[in-house]
């Protein structure tokens, strides 16, 4: 079973998760801010993942920072080795919105994501980072902020489900990196 569960405690967080990346989308969210806790369960529903979750901190940046931060670790850490699809993406319409997502799973950590809410642009570039995983966002057309952002993160819920589906090969040309320390 792929799944991890992590702890991070700072002076500022302390943020809990619990992962399973096969899983039914099934989801127990706490964390302050509504719209947030909205957005990592439709995240979770979306990629199908189980997960629970807890996070508590001295302000809203620093939680939905670090949040972010153990969500993309614990992703990371739970794919393990075994060979992905490596690669999708996925168009979602919500409303006026139409929001693209698309993932490469690499150890080449990337983001691009205009959404029109500061936070959740710093939220997908830091579960980017710590995902270590290749993120663009692309927001076709919309105009209420709510469906564009909310739209984006089921866009991304939907790429990575489908990038992190098990295959029986490598996806590169480069065969599998190894590192040495000399």
């Amino acid at each position: 079973m792929r799944s991890r569960k992590l702890r991070r405690k700072t002076k500022e967080t302390t943020i809990d998760v619990a992962l399973e990346i096969d899983g039914r989308g099934t989801y127990d969210v706490a964390v302050r801010k509504q719209f947030t806790r909205h957005m990592v369960e439709t995240l979770a529903r979306y990629a199908g993942w189980n997960l629970r979750l807890r996070a508590t901190g001295d302000n809203r940046h620093h939680i939905e920072e670090d949040l972010a931060i153990v969500l993309g670790r614990a992703f990371r850490e739970a794919l393990g080795d075994a060979p992905v699809e490596r690669m999708a993406h996925a168009v979602v319409p919500m409303d006026d919105a139409l929001v693209m997502a698309a993932v490469d799973i690499v150890d080449r950590p990337y983001c691009d994501a205009p959404v029109p809410d500061l936070d959740y642009v710093h939220f997908f570039r830091s579960f980017a980072m710590d995902a270590r995983i290749n993120l663009h966002i692309d927001i076709l057309r919309g105009r209420d902020e709510h469906h564009i952002v909310e739209a984006a993160f089921k866009a991304l819920g939907i790429a990575l489900r489908l990038a992190s589906r098990p295959t029986g090969a490598l996806k590169s040309t480069k065969a599998r990196v190894e590192w040495t320390k000399e």
